[in-house]
């Protein structure tokens, strides 16, 4: 009759260990909480053609937006709409404005004061980029996060 080999005891963790696990939880923990008050270094919101709709990455963007806002909750928050060339300078700012407060509907809604976010249009008026075609109007239709000192 064959025997199974005899099967040690795992050894018991040692003050040391448990002390080194708790100081790495503490740092992890330390690091989601510096994370969460930094502001995010994205701030820019893109859409497509006549759009004004959040993709769902930038509603992630937009979701970070608001973690940080939570952190720092009296901080206003200025969302500037922009289109690109195409289209009358009336109908670009109203695009602009519609597209600013799709900006401003999301972060509130993720939980931002809305008194404390504002938005405006610019329309085509401030271009991210000058000069015409498909490259250059993608990356002037946008709507830019500008946080404000009080």
């Amino acid at each position: 009759m064959s025997q199974a080999p005899a099967r040690s005891a795992a050894p018991a963790p040692s003050a040391a260990d448990a002390s080194a696990r708790a100081a790495a939880a503490a740092r992890n923990a330390a690091a989601r909480a510096d994370e969460a008050a930094a502001p995010v270094a994205e701030r820019t919101v893109y859409f497509g053609f006549d759009q004004y709709t959040i993709s769902p990455s930038d509603a992630d963007l937009l979701s970070r937006h608001a973690r940080y806002l939570a952190t720092v909750p009296n901080t206003p928050v200025r969302i500037e709409g922009h289109a690109d060339e195409r289209g009358s300078a009336e109908y670009n700012l109203a695009l602009g404005q519609r597209r600013a407060d799709a900006v401003r509907r999301t972060l509130s809604t993720l939980g931002v004061r809305e008194s404390m976010i504002e938005s405006v249009s610019w329309g085509e008026q401030k271009p991210a980029v000058q000069g015409s075609g498909e490259d250059v109007w993608a990356r002037n239709r946008r709507a830019e996060i500008i946080y404000s000192a009080r």
